[in-house]
C-alpha cells in the first residue's frame, strides 16, 4: 500500500554481554545457543517478536542455530533495564541499538560482541566487529525512513525524493544524526523500497518459524 521514498539515518543492532561474561565474540556465543538453546539468556527493551527479540533470532539463524523458539527473551521495559540485567549477571547477553548502549560501553561495563551491520561502523564505533565479518551474515539496522501511497503521482514522487536526498546532504542534519546517535544509512529511494520489502518478507519467515504467526 506505500512506496518507500528515503531512509535518513539508522540505529544498528548489537549483541552485547557483560565485562566478565565467558563470551569473547559472537560465534563464542551463538556455539553456545547451538549446542542448547536454552543455555543462553537474552535481555531486551521491546516485548517478545519484537525488534529486539528478532535481531537475536536473526543472528541466531544466520549463525545456523536450531531450535530458534527455544532461545529465552526476557522483556524489559526499556534498554537500560535489560542492560542492568546483564551487568549485574542475571542475564547473560543484551540485544538493543547501540545508541542507548554508548554510556555502559564507554564506562567498559558492557562489551558489544557485534554490530549487525554491513560494514563496521564510523568514528568512534570503528572498533566493534560486524556480525558479518565474524562469519555470521545477520544485518539489523532500526531505520529510520519515509513513505508514500502506492501510486501516488510521480511528480509528486520525485518531489520528496530530491528533498529526502537535499536534506540528507544537509549539514543541519549531520548535526541531528549525530547528536541523537544515527548512523549513516541513505540508500537510493528505488534501492530503499526493495530492501523495506525484503526486510518485511523476512522477518515475516522468521516469525512463522518461531510461531508469533500462523
Amino acid at each position: 500500500m506505500v512506496t518507500w521514498v528515503g531512509a535518513l539515518g539508522a540505529d544498528y543492532g548489537i549483541i552485547a554481554v557483560g565485562k566478565d561474561s565467558e563470551y569473547q565474540n559472537l560465534n563464542d556465543l551463538m556455539a553456545a545457543v547451538s549446542e542448547d538453546p536454552r543455555s543462553v539468556k537474552f535481555a531486551g527493551g521491546s516485548a517478545r517478536g519484537g525488534w529486539d527479540h528478532l535481531k537475536v533470532l536473526i543472528a541466531a539463524k544466520a549463525s545456523g542455530a536450531g531450535n530458534l523458539p527455544r532461545i529465552p527473551y526476557l522483556s524489559y521495559s526499556n534498554g537500560g533495564e535489560a542492560m542492568t540485567q546483564v551487568i549485574g549477571g542475571h542475564v547473560d547477553a543484551f540485544t538493543g541499538d547501540i545508541s542507548e548502549a554508548t554510556g555502559f560501553m564507554e564506562s567498559g561495563d558492557l562489551r558489544v560482541l557485534a554490530v549487525l551491520a554491513d560494514e563496521r561502523l564510523p568514528g568512534k564505533f570503528s572498533d566493534i566487529p560486524t556480525a558479518k565479518e565474524q562469519g555470521i551474515e545477520a544485518v539489523g539496522p532500526n531505520w529510520r525512513g519515509f513513505y508514500m501511497p502506492k501510486g501516488a503521482d510521480e511528480a509528486a514522487k520525485e518531489y520528496w525524493i530530491n528533498a529526502m536526498d537535499n536534506l540528507y546532504a544537509s549539514e543541519e542534519w549531520k548535526k541531528v544524526m549525530e547528536s541523537n546517535g544515527l548512523i549513516p544509512f541513505h540508500p537510493p529511494a528505488a534501492k530503499f523500497d526493495e530492501f523495506v520489502r525484503n526486510q518485511v518478507k523476512d522477518i515475516e519467515t522468521l516469525s512463522r518459524e518461531i510461531g508469533l504467526l500462523k
